[in-house]
């Protein structure tokens, strides 16, 4: 794809799609409660849709009315046994939340995945879930796709993460609510807490207690209606466009705020950015409308407990620091690394080939700016958020880019391009 957009500013208003990783949980939730559930604002991309086929094939009856997803739950006990493997395409949200959601069914049920999936680690979900008493078992030792549950009788357990991850944290208290007891998940650092707000939604209690998370077992769920804000990660790419791109102004409205999520506000605040913030709700998912406009920028150096905030914003605030005067040093991200893509390395070489001053460290990234960019062959390398950031970048360069692997976007925001060509002007 040939993406060139020389001189020209960015401006308008954008409403951005459901947020994907409330629009994965609001559908897994739904399938194990009692009554029906409608899902407004649910994200049609490709990872969401998996997560849609799966609980199809384990026998939820789920239908789509036009931008909503109606869910008719079957309980805890009324998943069917699946004819086929559970395939979850690329994403690794519903495989690692599927897992702990299976693991105290009757059922045994093995899940697959892409190339992608195939490279995650899964012992970091598989080793608690064990704990609990599951059946895991796969290649590498459970490590790796294919994985294979049979459905245990689970016990609750009191479990440190070793890496702050608000999937593995999910998987386990989705066994937990389950299991026969207490479960307790003590995080190093908060990470996002989507599923403990949506548990709560759904008729079920959690207790937080500074970085503890605790579940009851043998919780019943009951039916309700959802409404998925915007998804913050997808609403980053038109905020730093806005930031970087001279003459440019965005509001970006309803997109969601949640303190674990919106590291990016804070970074772009540090960085110097003419942001603005309203808040239109603040019980349960913090919800509004953010401005930015375009503005002279500062480095900074973003690491520690910020880091889990923003992990999916990395590769488009590393672009924003390529235009910001001085150092940005980013660390603690060695997550990036076992996302879609080792992030850390194409991130680093993608904006390299762009000309950007950017050097990987083994958690992140050293960047000098301001940096002018050049155009050139670039490639997603089938992670959508290195497109995304990509075709951002192609608004501040004067010569084309040319993007493989643009189709990779649709995992996440499929109206993504159209939306870019609106805004320009």
């Amino acid at each position: 794809m040939e993406l060139f957009f020389s001189e020209q500013k960015i401006v308008g208003e954008v409403v951005v799609p459901g947020d994907k990783s409330i629009s994965h949980r609001a559908a897994m939730l739904a399938a194990v409660a009692s009554g029906e559930t409608t899902i407004h604002h649910f994200l049609f991309s490709e990872d969401c849709l998996a997560t849609l086929t799966c609980l199809r094939q384990l026998g939820v009856p789920i239908k789509q009315v036009g931008e909503s997803v109606v869910v008719e739950g079957v309980g805890w006990d009324g998943f069917k046994q699946p004819n086929d493997m559970l395939h979850v395409g690329n994403s690794g949200t519903t495989i690692r939340l599927l897992i702990g959601l299976l693991a105290g069914t009757s059922l045994t049920t093995s899940l697959t995945g892409d190339e992608s999936i195939a490279g995650r680690p899964m012992k970091r979900v598989t080793v608690p879930l064990q704990q609990m008493g599951a059946s895991v078992t796969g290649k590498d030792g459970g490590n790796h796709v294919p994985l294979t549950i049979q459905g245990s009788e689970l016990q609750g357990i009191h479990y440190v993460l070793p890496i702050a991850s608000a999937q593995v944290k999910s998987a386990v208290m989705l066994a937990g609510l389950q299991a026969e007891g207490e479960t307790t998940v003590v995080e190093p650092v908060l990470t996002r807490d989507h599923t403990e707000l949506m548990i709560q939604q759904f008729g079920g209690q959690v207790t937080r207690m500074g970085n503890e998370v605790r579940v009851l077992g043998k919780q019943k769920l009951y039916g309700c209606d959802i409404t998925v804000p915007g998804d913050i990660s997808s609403a980053a790419f038109w905020l730093v466009a806005a930031a970087i791109v001279p003459n440019s102004e965005v509001t970006v409205h309803n997109v969601g705020l949640n303190p674990t999520r919106s590291g990016i506000v804070d970074v772009l605040r540090q960085m110097g950015a003419d942001i603005q913030v309203e808040i239109t709700q603040s019980v349960g998912e913090v919800i509004g409308n953010v401005t930015v406009k375009s503005s002279a920028l500062r480095a900074t150096t973003i690491d520690g407990a910020i880091i889990p905030r923003l992990i999916d914003e990395l590769p488009i605030i590393a672009l924003l620091a390529t235009q910001a005067e001085g150092t940005t040093i980013i660390r603690d991200a060695a997550e990036m690394r076992v996302k879609e893509t080792d992030r850390i390395a194409c991130t680093t070489e993608s904006l390299q080939q762009l000309g950007a001053n950017i050097i990987a460290t083994e958690d992140g990234f050293v960047i000098e700016g301001k940096t002018e960019l050049t155009g050139g062959q670039v490639n997603s390398y089938g992670d959508h958020r290195i497109g995304m950031m990509l075709a951002i970048a192609s608004l501040i360069v004067k010569e084309p880019v040319f993007l493989e692997n643009s189709e990779a976007v649709a995992v996440s925001y499929p109206n993504f391009f159209a939306t870019l060509k609106e805004l320009v002007c």
